[in-house]
């Protein structure tokens, strides 16, 4: 029996071990949800960026030349 009670603290470490093992996926899992969307929205933003660009430019070039008399 004292073989028994000696396996006893590595069983208890090795269940330890695989619920931290099991909480560390689920964090995991969570984190990779949370980087797609972030993803998705900065690629939204980088989006909406480009076009108010191209609006500002069309602004832009509509302006009068001010280089050249009127």
């Amino acid at each position: 029996m004292a073989s028994g009670s000696q396996i006893d603290p590595f069983v208890e470490r090795v269940e330890r071990l695989l619920v931290r093992y099991e909480e560390l996926q689920r964090t995991n899992a969570l984190l990779t949800e949370q980087v797609e969307l972030l993803t998705q929205e900065r690629d939204s933003l980088k989006s909406r960026l480009s076009a108010a660009r191209s609006r500002v430019d069309a602004l832009l070039e509509r302006l009068p030349d001010l280089n050249t008399p009127a």
